[in-house]
């Protein structure tokens, strides 16, 4: 029971709407930092990944929490949908390049599919204007306890101007997924 009031809280305070985020039509900061796919840490680029199209870039609270682990599963199903509309996606957290090693390239989870970028210092979320709210003694789904801030939920469509065309908060893992996707499409058929 108190395993489920903890989850229950932890997903709530990470689900709320994104008050302070930048708007659509704000240009999106470009940032440099390392990520990692498929368990290999590289260099990412939102800047170099623009000039490809136009990028998804997700802020979530944390690897290896609930609602993370189904956003971070949903964008790998729908990743080829993603590509088909042009557009790439990264995910974005203060976990350690360590912690993104294992989530990108867990099967149940980002299965190598897409990159997730570390913000450790909290630069990265600060900078799209978004909160980030600290969390102690709170464990992963793994029993491992996390040792940094959360960014709150929240997904920019940025294009490859590097305008935000939308974005997307306060809403389910499931339902961000399904509307940066949307969002995504209706791009495309602007073309």
């Amino acid at each position: 029971m108190k395993r489920l009031l903890l989850a229950l809280a932890v997903s709530s305070a990470v689900a709320l709407p994104a008050l302070a985020a930048l708007k659509d039509g704000d240009a999106a900061p470009a940032f440099k930092t390392q990520a990692s796919l498929d368990g290999k840490a590289f260099t990412y680029s939102l800047q170099d990944e623009l000039k490809k199209g136009p990028v998804v870039v997700y802020f979530y609270p944390s690897a290896y929490t609930q609602g993370c682990n189904v956003q971070a599963h949903n964008f790998a199903v729908n990743m080829d949908k993603f590509k088909a509309a042009g557009a790439s996606v990264v995910g974005v957290s203060l976990d350690s390049i360590a912690r993104l090693n294992d989530f990108s390239k867990d099967p149940e989870f980002c299965a190598g599919k897409l990159p997730v970028a570390s913000d450790m210092d909290g630069k990265i979320a600060a900078s799209y204007d978004l909160k980030v709210n600290q969390r102690a003694g709170v464990k992963d789904s793994r029993g491992v306890e996390i040792d940094h801030g959360f960014a709150e939920r929240t997904t920019f469509i940025v294009t490859k101007d590097g305008k935000i065309s939308s974005t997307v908060g306060g809403v389910s893992p499931i339902v961000n997924v399904e509307k940066a996707l949307e969002a995504v499409q209706q791009l495309t058929a602007k073309k």
